[in-house]
């Protein structure tokens, strides 16, 4: 394989040293990307590469505070630009606003882009094939029937103003509805010409088998981060060995691995991480200590915080594509250059034995869907 040598944006922040090498990898496996992103390493989803480390949109439209589309924008396309050619959103983020506001960018660049989306996480009751749950008022449902499944693809194409859409995941496992019957459903749409791969997420590695001799499934998107490792030693594994490649959800932690956010208080009143236990006052300020480990590292190599983090996560496994979220271009273009950041293996030793945080990951009512 041949080495390409590339040099980062020289106003990109975070790294001293921003050189990044490439390999150029056979092409009878894989597909390309556009060739003008070019920038930083591939990994591979499927039989496609796609940028190291890609791009999750869900907090431009939702979650985390008021967002802004035209400085979003500006994000989608600084991030081609860099090489951040995998993007990820989902129905539910914004309620399908999401969706609409990466197609104001996607009429342009379709072509350079690898885009997921997800559905399963109902947001709109009226569509729903649990219409029982409905009348009973079940604060969150999730509908993996096929039925479902069908109205959700159609309604993601139509907002997002594609043909077809590259990674298609169920978001949340349906415990009433075998995972069989989803994925052979999903399964359907790859025929059709609809869907080219298919995903699901926060998934146990016994689901994931059992979705994987349904049809294969070429990615599984779980939470990893270095205060989220529950998927370390059960469900990585079994991507590694299915071939899977694990995309892995909040690497900075929902933000506060970055060492950006100070104190609660810093959340604005309509940021969902108000009510994440792992952000509630007495936590936070216990949790801080993560942080403080994490920048010692960072220091010694002049780069940021979540710079350490991203890479972190990117050591553990080959498998692993990290999609940091962000709705500023300063912070994509840190998070991008993370790609080129080496640590050592004592640095990672250390980085590993770093005590877990206090708190669950989400709140109570929502703990059910995860690592189902």
């Amino acid at each position: 394989m041949r080495a390409i040598h590339r040099k980062m944006d020289s106003h990109t922040p975070g790294m001293q040293d921003r050189s990044i090498f490439l390999e150029d990898r056979p092409m009878t496996t894989v597909r390309r990307c556009s060739l003008n992103q070019a920038l930083m390493n591939k990994r591979v989803i499927g039989d496609r590469e796609v940028g190291a480390i890609g791009l999750g949109c869900m907090g431009m439209s939702f979650a985390y505070g008021q967002g802004d589309d035209v400085e979003s924008q500006k994000v989608l396309h600084r991030a081609l630009e860099l090489g951040v050619d995998h993007w990820d959103t989902a129905d539910m983020y914004g309620q399908g606003k999401n969706e609409l506001l990466l197609a104001s960018v996607l009429k342009d660049v379709r072509d350079q882009v690898f885009l997921a989306t997800k559905f399963g996480n109902v947001f709109d009751r009226t569509l729903t094939s649990h219409q029982d749950q409905v009348a009973a008022n079940v604060p969150v449902i999730v509908d993996g029937t096929p039925g479902y499944a069908r109205k959700s693809l159609e309604n993601s194409l139509k907002r997002l103003g594609v043909d077809h859409i590259d990674l298609y995941y169920l978001h949340r496992i349906d415990p009433l509805i075998p995972v069989e019957e989803t994925v052979g459903a999903m399964a359907e749409f790859v025929k059709e010409g609809k869907v080219r791969a298919l995903g699901i997420s926060e998934a146990s590695a016994n689901t994931i088998r059992r979705a994987h001799q349904t049809h294969p499934i070429a990615a599984v998107q779980n939470e990893l981060s270095l205060w989220t490792r529950d998927f370390e030693t059960s469900v990585i594994p079994v991507c590694e060995e299915l071939g899977i490649a694990f995309v892995a959800y909040s690497p900075l932690g929902r933000g506060f691995l970055t060492g950006e956010i100070k104190s609660f208080d810093d959340l604005p009143a309509d940021d969902w991480r108000r009510l994440n236990p792992r952000f509630q006052p007495d936590n936070f300020a216990k949790n801080l200590q993560i942080v403080d480990r994490v920048k010692e590292i960072a220091d010694k190599h002049g780069a940021k915080p979540g710079q350490v983090a991203l890479a972190w996560a990117m050591s553990l496994s080959e498998r692993i594509v990290p999609i940091p979220g962000t709705k500023r271009v300063r912070y994509l273009e840190e998070n991008a250059a993370a790609d080129s950041l080496k640590l050592t293996a004592e640095e990672l030793s250390e980085l590993s034995s770093i005590v877990p945080p206090e708190g669950d990951r989400y709140p109570t009512g929502t703990m059910r869907f995860v690592n189902a």
